[in-house]
């Protein structure tokens, strides 16, 4: 791959957005996001990075973070830097291909259009399956689990009482499609 082959790829891909700040840097920048493309001053090594949200609010996901960079990102990476989760891809500048570079930018948008979701329902997931624990230990029915639940809202332990009651009946409505869907699952 050379230099121009990388303007090529990312005016086919993003047209006139694509700007050069640099003879060794690329940037392409959204309403959406902010992709950069990095070359290594001897030319040996290229970068292409993309935020994808404040380092902060990604702590307590990290774990699932190093996890996904061992089982699902593929050859992209999450990292962190100056406060920022990024999406990373890096690879021998020599030996990359346009393809493989198309394929890098492909994923890293991914990454970055997914966030923190996948992660955050992940996290859902396992508390609520901790809360079907402590029911089934307590010899709740599902039932009697989505009782507990209603009360909860209704005395303001859980969610926000202005809301009112429309919210609540679709907070409890989606609590009882976990609950009935994990239910089987749980052991206690």
């Amino acid at each position: 791959m050379t230099p121009e082959a990388i303007t090529n790829s990312l005016k086919d891909l993003f047209g006139e957005t694509v700007e050069m700040p640099a003879a060794t840097s690329w940037q392409v920048e959204t309403s959406t996001f902010r992709l950069l493309v990095l070359l290594s001053e001897d030319s040996s090594w290229l970068r292409i990075l993309i935020p994808i949200g404040d380092a902060t609010s990604a702590q307590q996901f990290l774990d699932k973070l190093l996890e996904a960079n061992f089982d699902t990102t593929l050859e992209t990476r999450y990292a962190i830097h100056q406060n920022v989760l990024w999406g990373v891809f890096q690879h021998n500048f020599a030996t990359l291909s346009t393809l493989d570079f198309s394929a890098a930018v492909a994923r890293l948008l991914a990454l970055q259009q997914r966030g923190f979701s996948d992660f955050f329902d992940d996290l859902i997931e396992t508390r609520i399956r901790q809360i079907i624990k402590a029911a089934k230990m307590q010899r709740q029915s599902v039932e009697t689990t989505l009782q507990t639940l209603d009360r909860f809202y209704s005395e303001g332990m859980m969610g926000e009482m202005e809301l009112g009651r429309d919210s609540r009946e679709q907070t409890l409505a989606t609590w009882r499609y976990q609950l009935e869907r994990l239910w089987p699952q749980v052991e206690p």
